[in-house]
């Protein structure tokens, strides 16, 4: 086995002074946790970091031995895994996770090709700027109860925003044509009752 001076040493070489993100020395809450790593994560994508550590701890300290750092990153990186910018992840260690980060670059474009209309412009979902309030409300309740059921429990205004973002070009693109933008919201109000039904019916 590796002695821990040697590891650090190791992991130093490997992701750098600045790659490696140490939830464990704070003991935050899953939410704080959360919270933290998107962030910093979103940082260092900008940056240009392409692999970082990141150090959950194992969950030996938790009540009943339970990791729920660990498992709310986990379900965090599986997350942003579909947001642009975690390319990928494994577990580098019983308490922390390798993560690749995906190009600001290549997460535009990742971005541009979801946000595409599939079928014909008539299925291209409206911009949330362009969208009611009522409608906005009701996406956000969507969002908000979508990353709950992910065991996101404090996402930032952002995470909201990609979610409600998601959710919009994802039930846009299931919608009938529509002649006017009246009908479209109208149209689109309906999926999202729909899909805030299923999700209660999910949490039950």
């Amino acid at each position: 086995m590796i002695r821990r001076p040697l590891q650090h040493a190791l992991d130093e070489l490997r992701f750098g002074r600045s790659g490696t993100l140490n939830l464990r020395a704070s003991l935050p809450t899953a939410a704080e946790a959360v919270k933290r790593t998107e962030s910093w994560l979103r940082m260092k994508q900008a940056e240009g970091a392409r692999e970082v550590l990141i150090v959950t701890g194992r969950g030996n300290h938790s009540f009943a031995r339970i990791p729920v750092v660990r498992d709310a990153v986990q379900r965090l990186l599986a997350y942003l895994s579909t947001r642009g910018v975690v390319e990928d992840h494994s577990e580098h260690s019983p308490g922390s996770f390798a993560v690749r980060l995906l190009p600001m670059t290549a997460a535009v474009r990742r971005q541009d090709a979801q946000a595409a209309p599939i079928t014909t412009p008539a299925l291209s979902p409206p911009t949330l700027d362009g969208l009611s309030t009522v409608t906005r409300d009701q996406l956000r309740l969507l969002a908000t109860g979508t990353l709950q059921a992910l065991g996101v429990r404090d996402p930032s205004t952002r995470f909201i925003q990609d979610e409600m973002e998601r959710q919009c070009v994802q039930l846009a693109a299931t919608l009938p044509p529509a002649v006017t933008a009246d009908e479209r919201e109208a149209a689109l109000r309906l999926a999202i009752a729909r899909a805030l039904e299923r999700l209660d019916d999910e949490q039950r």
